[in-house]
C-alpha cells in the first residue's frame, strides 16, 4: 500500500489541523485506515479549541451582548447633585445607535461629567438595564428639601411614571414630584 491510501479519510491542511475526506470504499477504510496513538492525539487536540470557542460563544454572559439605557448622576464636592442626564439606545439591534449596557453606561458617565455647568466630583450609574421598554426619570423632595431621583421601567410610559413616583414615595420624597425625564430604549430582546 502506498502512503496514500493509508491516510485515506484524513489529511492535514497548511494550518495543521485536520480534515476529514469523505469515504467512499469502507473496506478501504476498515483495511487500510488504521490511526496510530499520535495521530488520535493530533485529531482531539485540534477540535478542542474550535469546541470550546464554541461552546463559550453560547454560554457569554448575557451582559456582553445585551443592550439598553443607563442614567448617570453627577455630585459636586460637597455631595450635592450637579447634573442626571441618560444614554439609550436609539435604534434596535443592528441599528447605528444600538448600545450595550455596558456602552450606554459609560456614555452616560462621559455625558454627566460634560454637560455638568458645575465641576463634577464624582458621577455615578444611578439605573440600567437591558430591557426593551418605557422608562421615566423623577425628581422629588423629602420634608427637608433634599432632591432624590428615582427610574421608573414599564411598558408603557403611563405605567412608567407611575413606577417612578411611587419609589420616590417609597423613599419619602413626596414633595415637588416631577418628571424630569422621558425615553424609550431598545434592549437585548429588541428585533
Amino acid at each position: 500500500m502506498n502512503q496514500e491510501s493509508r491516510k485515506a479519510g484524513t489529511r492535514k491542511d497548511q494550518t495543521g489541523f485536520t480534515k476529514f475526506s469523505r469515504i467512499t470504499d469502507p473496506s478501504d477504510f476498515l483495511s487500510s485506515n488504521h490511526v496510530n496513538s499520535v495521530d488520535s492525539v493530533r485529531i482531539y487536540f485540534s477540535w478542542i479549541p474550535v469546541f470550546l470557542i464554541s461552546l463559550l460563544s453560547f454560554l457569554a454572559p448575557a451582559s456582553r451582548v445585551s443592550a439598553g439605557d443607563a442614567v448617570a448622576i453627577g455630585y459636586n464636592a460637597n455631595g450635592v447633585w450637579t447634573d442626571v442626564t441618560y444614554h439609550r439606545s436609539a435604534t434596535p439591534k443592528g441599528g447605528k445607535d444600538y448600545r450595550t449596557s455596558a456602552q450606554a453606561r459609560e456614555f452616560a458617565l462621559r455625558d454627566v461629567r460634560r454637560r455638568s455647568e458645575s465641576s463634577v466630583a464624582k458621577a455615578s450609574i444611578l439605573s440600567s438595564s437591558d430591557s426593551t421598554g418605557f422608562v421615566a426619570v423623577a425628581r422629588g423632595q423629602d420634608k427637608s428639601g433634599r432632591d432624590f431621583h428615582r427610574v421608573g421601567r414599564a411598558k408603557s410610559q403611563a405605567e412608567a411614571d407611575r413606577k417612578a413616583f411611587d419609589l420616590l414615595n417609597q423613599t419619602g420624597a413626596g414633595a415637588k414630584q416631577k418628571i424630569v425625564y422621558r425615553y424609550f430604549s431598545y434592549g437585548a430582546d429588541s428585533k
